[in-house]
């Protein structure tokens, strides 16, 4: 058993190493939705453990033997001598349609990175990486008119690149049915849009970068209603990414390359992040189920942001989900397996015409337990989802999002007792 868990904290310890490098290297999409075009790309909605297969529910759930990382709240809960590390991929697979034609396209990359420890008596902390937004499309033909004549040419864009969450959370227990959390985030991470076409005999190459930056506060509350009922709720506060431009252009005549402009820096705007409210509420059910439910408000648009094709608007997420499990303490390992499912829907908040950009996603999973005597579990979650329609805005995406979570359990200071 020894030599087995050895094993999975090694192969989390390399795909944890795997996972920084690739997170800030930025080298290739986490997405490929032509979604990603606008504002900061796709923001992603994958949590950590099994929030994913749970319709990425957690705001009220009550949690001693994982991370959540919906809800600063609860890791109050951190169990004495337990340190809790959580590292996630996930593949993704998508189809685009339009009137005319439909495309594929697959992409597997980081979902996470977590810990989770107890510094004293009702008072705990975590530390996680996540990606925030995603940015991956490819255009190809787009036309252009040249300024001052009638004559267009032809581009092709590609955009990738999006914006890392590293938060540092803490959660401490006012009572025994109180807890309350904070969180302090910084975003981090770069859009890079490079831009090919060719004006008369000669080819230009136009690569422009910008670089966000911020830091966002957070504040999270947990109270049992009874021992089987608990609420949440959470906030997110408004802030202000700084932004930075650097734009290269390459021109290309009779085959001999010239440099225009080489990492010129240039003025952008600053992103605002809106103001998130978050309500949760869990229950247990038959001594066997737990149900979990989530809403959240965000306010885009207080912003006041707009983009070319249309307009920032309040988004509402509905999210619901179910776990049940036999008997968590049973000496039978199929007693111990967790099963998973549940449903999340999101208006969006991106409107084209007055009509915004919505999609459903639809979950399940399973959790397998690692070894017995500890909280270790290899959680497998699997959703199908739809965002937008042919007939509002042209392009309809569904897709298919696996993710793998190895969610282990280290303990910490404890003496074996032999008989």
């Amino acid at each position: 058993m020894m030599k087995a868990n050895k094993a999975f904290l090694y192969l989390t310890l390399t795909v944890a190493l795997l996972s920084v490098k690739q997170i800030l290297a930025q080298s290739e999409g986490l997405t490929s939705s032509p979604y990603s075009l606008y504002g900061l790309g796709i923001i992603n909605q994958t949590s950590i453990g099994r929030s994913n297969s749970m319709g990425y529910t957690g705001i009220g759930l009550k949690t001693e033997t994982e991370i959540n990382n919906l809800n600063p709240s609860n890791f109050a809960l951190i169990p004495q001598n337990s340190f809790f590390y959580d590292v996630g991929i996930m593949g993704e697979y998508n189809n685009y349609s339009n009137k005319g034609s439909d495309e594929t396209r697959t992409t597997l990359n980081f979902s996470n990175l977590a810990f989770a420890f107890r510094i004293t008596e009702g008072f705990g902390a975590g530390i996680t990486l996540v990606p925030y937004s995603d940015v991956g499309y490819s255009l190809v033909g787009v036309q252009t008119n040249i300024e001052g004549s009638d004559e267009t040419f032809e581009s092709n864009i590609t955009g990738l690149g999006g914006l890392n969450d590293f938060r540092v959370n803490l959660g401490y227990s006012i009572t025994n049915k109180l807890r309350l959390g904070a969180g302090a985030s910084l975003l981090f991470g770069n859009i890079e849009e490079d831009e090919a076409f060719v004006i008369s005999n000669s080819v230009f190459q136009l690569t422009e970068t910008t670089n966000y930056r911020g830091f966002r506060l957070g504040l999270g509350m947990q109270f049992d209603l009874t021992e089987k009922i608990t609420i949440g709720g959470t906030i997110q506060f408004p802030t202000d990414l700084n932004g930075s431009l650097k734009r290269s252009v390459f021109k290309t005549l009779d085959g001999e390359e010239v440099i225009v402009e080489d990492e010129e820096a240039d003025t952008t705007a600053d992103f605002k992040m809106p103001m998130e409210l978050g309500f949760g509420l869990s229950a247990k059910l038959f001594k066997t189920l737990t149900l979990s439910t989530d809403y959240k408000k965000n306010y885009w648009d207080n912003t006041g942001q707009t983009e070319n094709i249309g307009d920032y608007v309040d988004q509402d997420i509905y999210a619901f989900g179910l776990e049940y499990i036999k008997d968590p303490s049973s000496y039978k390992y199929k007693d111990r397996i967790r099963y998973r499912a549940g449903f999340n829907y999101d208006n969006g908040y991106l409107a084209i015409n007055d009509a915004q950009i919505d999609g459903y996603s639809i979950t399940g999973g399973i959790g397998l337990p690692i070894g017995q005597g500890n909280n270790s579990i290899l959680n497998l979650s699997y959703s199908y989802g739809l965002k937008g329609q042919i007939q509002n805005i042209l392009i309809k995406e569904d897709y298919h999002l696996l993710t793998l979570n190895m969610s282990l359990e280290d303990l910490w200071f404890r003496k074996r007792k032999i008989n």
